[in-house]
């Protein structure tokens, strides 16, 4: 089987998605977001979604490409590659990766992350190409259909919960609570959220954002805490991002505001929930096992130094 790699067309949102679906089953992936997506990246990013194309025209593995452009460190590269499951062992995977290297060098990367399921044969192809392990995470997914969610709870008192359509005039609220909340969230590379033109465009306006499931409570009229929302339209929800700013850590907000998001979400006609944690993130690995979401699978990120 002859294989291409080249850049992607808006046509090929589909079967992009399709491979997504099918290497990923925990994450949200539609053509429309990724249509979105490719129009919306920001320009220092240097984004280069890449595919994997057979000579019968058919996507058999995509790439992620792009400068973390939000990092307080220059010359951090990203590069995911992920092949649909019926083709893997062709080389698609290494021509994808091959690629997006050399697009990250010419931007100027000189360290580069990638995300592989922690499966044997994956760290090994990851090793074989000069990648060494580092943080883990996990995908965790719940059963909204038959599974059994916490009893809502009442907020206390001075606490209102709020859906995220009761900021749609104003969200720049929200965009500082994500900001610091995300500020000091596990990882490798460092984030600095200060852009809220690209934030309103490309995370409030995004196709899988969900108003009005995204939760937000509210302590004495200030945004403390929130569980942003992502659904697709096929009745799986995605938890964003579930954060507290640090004034108000410590008070269960972030608890009260994801099981709220949950059940409204299940009472919508979502029937499965996927969310995903460092796996060193005990705090948020806790209230999950709360939840009652279960470990679906791990994944590693592997770092290499180029140049």
């Amino acid at each position: 089987m002859t294989v291409i790699v080249r850049d992607v067309h808006a046509e090929d949102a589909e079967g992009f998605a399709r491979v997504r679906r099918a290497a990923l089953p925990f994450m949200l992936a539609t053509a429309e977001q990724l249509v979105f997506d490719w129009a919306h990246a920001h320009p220092d990013s240097h984004n280069r979604p890449l595919v994997a194309v057979t000579e019968d025209g058919v996507i058999v593995g995509t790439a992620q490409v792009g400068i973390a452009h939000d990092s307080p460190e220059p010359g951090i590269g990203r590069v995911n590659v992920y092949v649909d499951p019926g083709y893997l062992g062709r080389g698609a995977g290494t021509l994808l990766l091959r690629a997006g290297e050399e697009h990250l060098a010419e931007q100027g990367a000189r360290t580069l992350y990638s995300w592989v399921l922690d499966a044997p044969e994956n760290l090994a192809w990851a090793g074989r190409r000069g990648y060494s392990a580092s943080r883990s995470a996990y995908f965790l997914r719940l059963d909204l259909a038959t599974g059994e969610l916490p009893p809502l709870q009442a907020p206390p008192a001075g606490v209102e919960l709020l859906t995220g359509e009761d900021f749609a005039a104003d969200p720049r609220p929200l965009f500082e609570l994500d900001a610091v909340s995300t500020a000091d969230e596990p990882g490798d590379v460092a984030v600095e959220m200060d852009d809220y033109a690209h934030w309103r465009a490309t995370v409030w306006e995004h196709p899988l954002f969900d108003q009005a499931l995204t939760t937000v409570a509210v302590v004495d009229g200030v945004p403390a805490a929130f569980s942003a929302a992502q659904t697709d339209g096929l009745g799986r929800y995605n938890s964003g991002m579930t954060g507290t700013s640090p004034d108000f850590r410590g008070r269960g907000l972030a608890k009260l505001a994801k099981n709220t998001s949950l059940h409204r979400a299940r009472a919508a006609g979502c029937t499965e929930a996927f969310t995903g944690n460092d796996t060193g993130n005990g705090p948020m690995l806790a209230i999950n096992k709360w939840f009652g979401y279960e470990v679906g699978a791990r994944e590693v990120r592997h770092v290499r130094t180029i140049g």
